[in-house]
């Protein structure tokens, strides 16, 4: 860890900062998880060891719970799961995954003391915990799992006081990191890495985190400066200032302060309204289609919950079609409906229109997102490839150099994504060409080939760049 140390970073306490100068893409740090568990609705889905999603799991004979791809994921696992195994067993049930991960650190720290690596540079003990900031119902919640927990905790373990299993609750609550599965699309679990929590927040960050082969890396997003502080974003750029604020004051407990919150930078995009020929619409008319946007942006979040792909498609042209002239292209209502309507048609194989709000998207993330950011470069591989499929080999090509560029820095050249994505480019540039030479040729070639070798069914519709928002992980 010669590449950070620890300060006191004004008005936020406890922060890291470099030691010396980095450039966009370079690794300041690694850090495997101090301990990590599945989900409680994926465990039957993925591997309790290298977390990668897998249709026959092997399940462990003892417990009946822990899951594994093979003997050897069920070996390499199984130094975490030996005490949970007889836990369970005891216990008679599985408790959640907060207990779980709770549990696993315990018994790790209980085994290797407070400090577990040489590269550790805090203990949990130092970290906070804001339990004294904690909602009534939260506390609620608390103390339920801290009864169960006691409940599942073997009595021949060493026994813990009621504070510090209380504090391991809270410093999971409020620095919890999402864990995705091995090719870093879905989140499936959560884990607790001390380092990273030593990192502070800022809305518009020097820094991003990718978990890459079962480790997470603080890249950075561009040139820091030799003493400056490293930091990453908690919440989405996209909400608007106040929400951001809301949102880091009621899940982690801190009131922002950052330049762009102080001054609402590009919240006047977010919420604007479209300029023809250097005429805008009046503020009741850009209030009147942002509500109309806001209530239609619940019924689609409801039909697509029911999986009604066909009704989602309805209610965003409906939208679309009375908002679209007014809003800005930059508005945070109207580049909802765009991705929602991109996927959905991507999944209906409805292509060209899907590749045409894919791009409109990407156009109004350009305009918002840092140039470096994650969710806008996962935005553009999607876009390429919806692209791509539509036969549209230009602009797909285009828009995968763009993601490539973006994820090279953000999840680097290992990355499974950052892999499958060079593949694709590739492809595209291979097939770009075959289309200057001949256009009727390429088409010829394109038809033939989907032909033999039909389109499949795609995924259901769900949002990539979800996951990459929500990265910190908080209990619902």
């Amino acid at each position: 860890m010669e590449n950070v140390a620890i300060f006191d970073s004004p008005g936020k306490g406890r922060g890291l900062k470099a030691t010396k100068e980095f450039w966009a893409g370079d690794v300041i740090f690694s850090e495997p998880s101090l301990a990590a568990v599945v989900f409680d609705s994926l465990t039957e889905r993925i591997c309790h060891s290298c977390f990668r999603r897998q249709d026959k799991l092997q399940r462990c004979g003892q417990c009946k719970f822990a899951h594994y791809c093979d003997r050897t994921c069920q070996r390499a696992g199984w130094a975490e799961h030996k005490q949970e195994c007889s836990a369970i067993k005891a216990y008679g049930k599985v408790p959640n995954e907060n207990i779980r991960l709770v549990a696993r650190i315990m018994w790790r720290l209980d085994k290797e003391g407070s400090m577990v690596s040489d590269m550790q540079l805090t203990t949990l003990e130092e970290l906070e915990d804001h339990i004294a900031d904690m909602q009534q119902d939260e506390m609620k919640e608390l103390k339920v799992d801290i009864h169960n927990f006691l409940d599942y905790w073997p009595q021949n373990n060493k026994q813990h006081t009621v504070d510090v299993i209380s504090h391991m609750f809270g410093v999971i609550n409020c620095n919890g990191f999402t864990v995705s599965d091995h090719r870093g699309l879905q989140a499936v679990g959560v884990g607790l890495f001390p380092n990273l929590c030593l990192v502070n927040h800022d809305c518009w960050p020097n820094c991003t985190v990718i978990l890459n082969h079962g480790k997470i890396e603080l890249r950075s997003l561009g040139k820091i400066a030799e003493g400056e502080e490293l930091t990453v974003a908690y919440v989405d750029y996209l909400n608007l200032s106040e929400e951001r604020q809301r949102l880091l004051k009621t899940q982690y407990f801190f009131d922002c302060t950052c330049e762009h919150c102080k001054n609402r930078i590009k919240d006047d995009l977010k919420m604007g309204g479209r300029e023809v020929d250097g005429v805008k619409p009046s503020e009741e008319q850009v209030k009147e289609a942002t509500d109309h946007c806001f209530q239609m942006l619940e019924k689609m979040d409801k039909a697509r919950l029911n999986g009604d792909y066909h009704e989602v498609v309805k209610i965003c042209r409906e939208c679309i079609e009375k908002a679209e002239s007014i809003l800005a292209d930059t508005h945070i209502y109207l580049l909802r409906m765009w991705s929602t309507l991109s996927e959905v048609q991507a999944y209906l194989q409805y292509f060209d229109d899907a590749a045409e709000y894919a791009r409109k998207m990407v156009e109004g993330y350009l305009k918002l997102y840092h140039p470096n950011n994650a969710v806008l470069g996962m935005a553009a591989m999607r876009a390429g490839v919806t692209h791509w499929q539509a036969g549209q080999i230009e602009v797909g090509h285009g828009m995968i150099c763009k993601a490539y560029a973006i994820l090279m820095v953000t999840h680097g050249p290992t990355h499974p994504i950052t892999k499958d994505l060079e593949a694709m480019r590739v492809q595209t540039e291979m097939e770009l060409r075959m289309f200057k030479q001949n256009e009727y040729v390429y088409h010829s070639m394109r038809e033939a080939a989907l032909k033999n070798k039909p389109m499949t069914m795609m995924h259901e519709p769900k949002s990539v760049e979800e996951g990459i928002k929500n990265l910190f992980h908080r209990r619902k």
